[in-house]
């Protein structure tokens, strides 16, 4: 997929729309399912759930591998669902990868929204089946305790563009430049653990001549250190374009707090003049922006600017 081709938007969401709730790594407990339901529904959507949603298996999944990709399937075939919103995160996503059916996907883009472990989706969705998929807010992580009107702005105007437009930081966050310099190249990534966990399988993070976004939650800078430096020792940040640092959030160094994940990348990045920028409100914190994965973009570190070209 190096240097993606022309990525397809799907089509915007309406209301009346059907949204299909899916649980593609850890279960939900039973009693959310109503609220998770009538949370979309009170959006103005129609639903449908996947079955799987409360389903435990081996204590952190919801369902095996096979039995979660069935569902991502399902929705992605039915022809009555107009978008899929992950319900969380959580664990096992590597599982259920080689049995998405791919061509069905490619035959049926739709709105996916996610973010966490659902990164190996939005990977599978963005590099195999060329689709911008959603780096956004989740029904039960996010939406169930109410989106800010900037976060609910941030979302809709996303997922729904009709032309190229401008990521925005929420008030109070600015973006900001650890390496100056422009780029153009399409926005991969996600998850860091995921990213690096990635390499090596046929499902592995491309980030040759693509603009590279990371994110990470409640891990020690001593993880951060290990897998920024696989993504480097693997050759995918000499090979990317340009790095957009999301939230890292409850990462801490506590034996040296001024050690943090930016010197990490900055040392990672001695030899290589790519722009990079950081704080960029999208991840586990709050609040919580979107982003279109797979989008092509246009990183400006010098003038803060993150652009977004949309083509439907």
């Amino acid at each position: 997929m190096k240097n993606f081709e022309k990525m397809l938007y799907p089509k915007q969401l309406k209301k009346g729309d059907t949204v299909g709730i899916i649980c593609p790594s850890s279960a939900l407990p039973t009693d959310k399912i109503e609220l998770v339901k009538n949370t979309i529904e009170n959006m103005g959507y129609k639903t449908k759930l996947a079955d799987n949603l409360d389903k435990v298996f081996a204590g952190y999944m919801a369902g095996d591998g096979e039995e979660r990709a069935k569902w991502v399937n399902q929705m992605f075939a039915d022809p009555e669902v107009d978008a899929m919103f992950c319900v969380r995160g959580g664990d096992g996503s590597s599982r259920l990868m080689p049995y998405l059916d791919y061509e069905t996907i490619k035959a049926n883009p739709k709105i996916f929204v996610g973010y966490s472990d659902v990164t190996n989706l939005h990977m599978a969705l963005n590099q195999t089946c060329g689709m911008v998929s959603f780096h956004g807010p989740m029904i039960s992580s996010n939406m169930i305790n109410g989106l800010t009107d900037e976060e609910t702005a941030s979302f809709f105007d996303t997922i729904n563009a009709e032309s190229d437009f401008d990521y925005q930081n929420p008030k109070g966050f600015d973006i900001k430049t650890l390496k100056g310099g422009k780029a153009t190249g399409n926005l991969v990534g996600g998850n860091l653990s995921l990213l690096s966990a990635s390499i090596g399988t046929p499902f592995e993070i491309e980030s040759e001549g693509n603009i590279l976004f990371i994110e990470e939650v409640c891990e020690p800078m001593s993880k951060i250190e290990k897998w920024i430096f696989h993504l480097k020792n693997a050759g995918k940040l000499e090979k990317c374009r340009g790095i957009i640092l999301g939230q890292f959030t409850k990462v801490e160094n506590k034996e040296d707090p001024s050690y943090d994940e930016n010197q990490i990348v900055l040392a990672a990045l001695k030899d290589l003049d790519i722009p990079v920028v950081y704080n960029v409100q999208s991840g586990h914190g709050k609040p919580m922006m979107t982003l279109p994965m797979g989008a092509l973009c246009t990183l400006d570190a010098d003038e803060k600017r993150i652009s977004f070209k949309v083509e439907r």
